[in-house]
């Protein structure tokens, strides 16, 4: 095909205009969104990355905390932002791969509506009990929910997260049925079990390492094949009997769909960077997590699978919003 002077002067200017746009950008502050409360795994993450990438771009990035439904509200808000870059989400298997199974009318579309960044992290998740319960191990816990079924309480940061899904997961596999309260995120059901108000909650392990570490909370078991680096005295699901059950949270950065792929591809370098850091590496290992990094492209086939994986998951749990 034969282009015309004017379309190739077109796609001159397109693409000129294209790496102009990633050479200056940014040129303002950005906006991190957390679709969570603040002090959560998510959060966390947020705010360490985040720093290191406003060092990078002489830009402030302002992490803005955004909860509810489940973190709906925070991934609406960038998937209806203007798509230029300055309205970033970091978003997690609950809120990208869970929600577009568990709830019938999804204000957005991931695959859609969203634009893959770079993956951030991988986390695996940790069964904690208030560090003076009478429950030392997993199996303490199965034989007193097996003789009382439905009396011991199990938190999760909400309904269809990740952390409620794997402990539907647990009861699937051992037999047992617990009281599922779910929270509207991660701090207020901690400050129900350090006050005794429930017996067991399913955290991230960045979110739980802290009042771990303090004594406050027993771990009983990690939601991993391995043990935990930073948690190398627990046991893992698999080591208690029940491989059904591993799972973890992984978390990635994105944007409005649309955004210029030139700015896309800025933001992926950076992050990247940003994430080989020794210092971010150091900071993400000691919340428990484990660096991911990679391209929008592999993010966006990361994502495809999940859906597909907690999608069935949902349907078989008969999980629901509540």
């Amino acid at each position: 095909m034969i282009l015309s002077r004017r379309t190739f002067l077109a796609l001159a200017v397109a693409v000129s205009t294209s790496r102009a746009a990633a050479q200056v950008y940014p040129t303002k502050p950005i906006r991190l969104i957390v679709p969570f409360p603040p002090g959560g795994g998510t959060d966390i993450l947020a705010r360490v990355l985040g720093n290191r990438l406003s060092q990078t771009f002489g830009q402030p990035v302002v992490v803005e905390n955004k909860p509810g439904a489940g973190g709906n509200i925070g991934v609406d808000a960038v998937a209806k932002a203007a798509p230029d870059g300055y309205t970033l989400v970091l978003g997690q298997t609950s809120n990208l791969a869970i929600n577009p199974t568990l709830y019938p009318r999804l204000p957005y579309d991931p695959l859609k509506d969203l634009a893959p960044i770079a993956l951030v992290a991988s986390a695996p998740l940790v069964l904690v009990v208030q560090s003076g319960s009478p429950y030392r191990s997993l199996a303490d816990i199965v034989t007193a929910a097996k003789a009382k079924p439905d009396t011991i309480t199990f938190a999760s940061p909400g309904s269809g997260t990740v952390a409620h899904l794997t402990g539907e997961l647990l009861q699937r596999e051992a037999g047992l049925k617990f009281q599922h309260v779910p929270y509207k995120g991660a701090a207020q059901a901690i400050t129900d079990l350090l006050g005794r108000t429930v017996d067991l909650y399913m955290s991230s392990v960045p979110t739980a390492l802290t009042h771990i570490k303090g004594g406050r909370l027993r771990p009983i078991v990690v939601t991993s094949a391995k043990r935990v680096p930073e948690l190398p005295d627990v046991p893992t699901v698999v080591e208690a009997g029940y491989p059904g059950t591993e799972a973890a949270t992984w978390f990635g950065l994105l944007a409005r769909a649309g955004t210029p792929s030139s700015v896309i591809t800025r933001l992926a370098e950076e992050t990247n960077r940003a994430l080989e850091t020794q210092e971010v590496r150091e900071k993400i290992a000691a919340e428990g997590a484990e660096v991911l990094r990679g391209s929008p492209e592999e993010f966006a086939t990361l994502l495809r699978a999940e859906i597909d994986r907690w999608g069935r998951v949902v349907r078989e749990s008969g999980a629901r919003v509540e």
